[in-house]
């Protein structure tokens, strides 16, 4: 009986110790409980930089810089303490001239790391907009308007610089330098750039001064453009105009012409020309009684953002192709056009959908 008891039934053997094979499961506790103190470091972390100003620019005064020792620092502190000791234990001079030689110098290193970053002024430039899964670049300057050299000064997005992920630079007397950095952005939309960091260990790596920096610019993503679209759709005849050009299953008008000094290389239809080594060109007459829409209802898709891909890659087909185009989504229509700015008016419109 007392063996079916810790069995939990006749004939099932011994009673199991937790954690053995055949034995329950150890309850999934959740990381706020495994790790408080990395959850309060990041908790108060949220809370100190929530109250930082938003700016694009900034001036490194001794009210944003801050200073701790290094590990290395520790160690000569541990080694001056020592030295100290034994000089006094065994009265000995030399150890006196060492032991406070050392501890100058480190108080001297002390100051002039803390000096190094202090009176710098950095100034992000206008993130470019860019696509979901490539890197945002981040432009910053560092202006220098003291008489002195800076040595040694890394900038680094704050989450990416824990990991090594630096950019390091020298800024000169009176000078000023271009520093980039860079985060990948995981979704589409407009997102705020994250909290940057200004990072040295000037001259003797035992004290770490570093300030942290909150900009006010924003970066647009664009969504990722489907790697094989299908061809572009049919354009649409323009009212009370005739019919002339088809579209082929290529994206392409079937209205050309012979090539003529001055045409765009962009309407050139290389495929032609490679087959038969004639230049011609598209008929762009014939390619304006058409309209051609880009649909967000006519993706042919059921997620939602594999049809804002799709519309993406549609978007730089037919810009490459030199066409007039259009965007319609469900709240905002982008008429058709053609160039660099009406590319980037409709990538706006899907990145923002």
């Amino acid at each position: 009986k007392i063996a079916e008891r810790f069995s939990g039934g006749p004939g099932r053997g011994r009673p199991q110790r937790p954690g053995k094979a055949g034995s329950a499961a150890a309850p999934d506790w959740p990381a706020s409980l495994m790790s408080p103190v990395a959850t309060a470091r990041r908790r108060f972390r949220q809370w100190w930089q929530a109250r930082l100003p938003l700016s694009d620019t900034l001036t490194l005064t001794q009210r944003n810089v801050y200073i701790l020792p290094t590990r290395p620092g520790f160690m000569l502190a541990a080694t001056l303490l020592v030295l100290l000791v034994g000089s006094i234990n065994y009265q000995l001079n030399l150890g006196y001239l060492l032991t406070f030689l050392l501890a100058g110098s480190a108080v001297v290193g002390m100051y002039v790391c803390h000096a190094t970053l202090r009176g710098l002024s950095l100034a992000l430039l206008q993130p470019p907009p860019q696509f979901v899964g490539t890197s945002a670049t981040l432009t910053v300057v560092l202006a220098n308007a003291g008489p002195s050299v800076r040595h040694g000064i890394g900038l680094g997005v704050l989450d990416a610089a824990q990991d090594g992920n630096w950019s390091w630079t020298d800024v000169p007397a009176q000078g000023s330098c271009t520093v980039q950095v860079a985060f990948r952005p995981e979704r589409r939309g407009l997102h705020r750039v994250p909290p940057l960091t200004a990072e040295t260990r000037f001259p003797l790596g035992t004290f770490r001064v570093w300030a942290v920096w909150r900009p006010a610019a924003q970066v647009l993503v664009y969504p990722r453009p489907e790697v094989n679209p299908p061809p572009l759709p049919r354009g649409q005849p323009l009212s009370g105009g005739a019919a002339v050009s088809r579209a082929h299953s290529s994206g392409e008008f079937e209205g050309v012409r012979g090539y003529r000094p001055g045409d765009p290389l962009k309407l050139v239809v290389w495929k032609k020309a490679a087959k038969s080594d004639e230049l011609v060109s598209r008929d762009t007459m014939q390619a304006q009684r058409h309209e051609l829409w880009l649909d967000f209802d006519q993706a042919g898709l059921s997620d939602h953002e594999a049809r804002l891909s799709r519309l993406a890659a549609w978007i730089l087909q037919a810009d490459r192709l030199g066409q007039d185009y259009g965007v319609r989504l469900p709240a905002r229509q982008v008429a058709p056009g053609h160039g660099e700015a009406h590319r980037r008016r409709c990538l706006e419109a899907i990145a923002l959908c």
